[in-house]
């Protein structure tokens, strides 16, 4: 098994190596490198044009390869590297077939940086992978970066639904099998129209606190039955908006977010569903995505 980490030269940057290393130490496994570049169209053309796109690709698929080699020298000591390439129409489906090849354990990817208010932007090939692959893929943060080994902490978004529970024990199992403390936390946003206008704000605010106090009672409900350990920090956050909500808890250095997905029988795996698409975007720490 390994860690699979998507590069490519100049494009996603230091944040999903560094995000995939850590992840090689705290498994304690190899790391894999996957490039892929673009397969042209069987479309008719002049050979020089077809010539000069596969001498592009050949060049772009040794750059990546060569800088990566530079930016993990320093930081993958002790870890097995392995550098794989493949020329594929979809990058996605490219980084998905390496996946299986390698017996990848995880996927990482690295964000673009997001304008606004969000911190992670999810581009088109992260968004298939989120729904269709079939390891945890990782979404690392913009400006992430992780020095002295492996992670720290586990943070899992808590949702109170049956894939939610499924979730949490799974985090719970990987925290203690890595030797990493546990936090479940739910997330609760108001939002600017929860309710009518004439109900007013101060019966807005008493509604919020009344259903994060049956949020903690739920939270507390894993404890007594055993879903997680007595240590496992226990979290409600409320607020007015997502960028809120994720930026109030104390995140330290290190930390990976677990969010979850619902399976579904049709073309896709799972369905990544508007909350946790939202979370990911404002995650000010990595975010780890893990089929239902």
């Amino acid at each position: 098994m390994t860690v699979v980490v998507g590069y490519r030269a100049s494009k996603i940057g230091l944040p999903g190596l560094y995000f995939a290393v850590g992840a090689a130490r705290t498994l304690d496994t190899s790391l894999t490198v996957a490039t892929v570049v673009p397969q042209p169209w069987p479309t008719p053309s002049f050979a020089r044009v077809d010539a000069e796109f596969e001498n592009w690709a050949a060049h772009l698929a040794e750059d990546s390869e060569r800088e990566a080699r530079q930016y993990l020298r320093p930081l993958a000591e002790g870890i097995e590297v392995q550098f794989r390439q493949r020329t594929n129409r979809s990058v996605a489906a490219g980084l998905a077939e390496i996946v299986d090849e390698v017996d990848g354990r995880i996927l990482v990817l690295g964000s673009l940086p997001a304008g606004g208010r969000a911190h992670m932007l999810i581009g088109s090939t992260a968004d298939w992978l989120l729904h269709a692959a079939r390891v945890p893929v990782a979404i690392s943060a913009p400006g992430y970066h992780v020095h002295t080994g492996g992670f720290r902490r586990m943070s899992c978004g808590y949702s109170t639904s049956e894939q939610s529970l499924a979730l949490v024990r799974r985090c719970a199992a990987a925290a203690e099998r890595y030797g990493v403390p546990l936090r479940v936390i739910t997330f609760a946003v108001r939002g600017r129209t929860m309710y009518p206008p004439e109900v007013g704000l101060e019966a807005e605010d008493s509604i919020l606190k009344a259903w994060a106090a049956q949020a903690m009672a739920s939270l507390q409900a894993l404890k007594e039955d055993g879903a997680v350990g007595e240590d496992t920090v226990l979290e409600v956050v409320t607020g007015h908006s997502w960028m809120e909500v994720l930026d109030k808890p104390e995140w330290i250095h290190g930390e990976i977010l677990a969010v979850g997905t619902t399976p579904r029988v049709d073309v896709r795996r799972a369905f990544l569903g508007t909350r946790s698409a939202k979370i990911i975007r404002h995650s000010p720490v990595p975010v780890l995505v893990v089929p239902g």
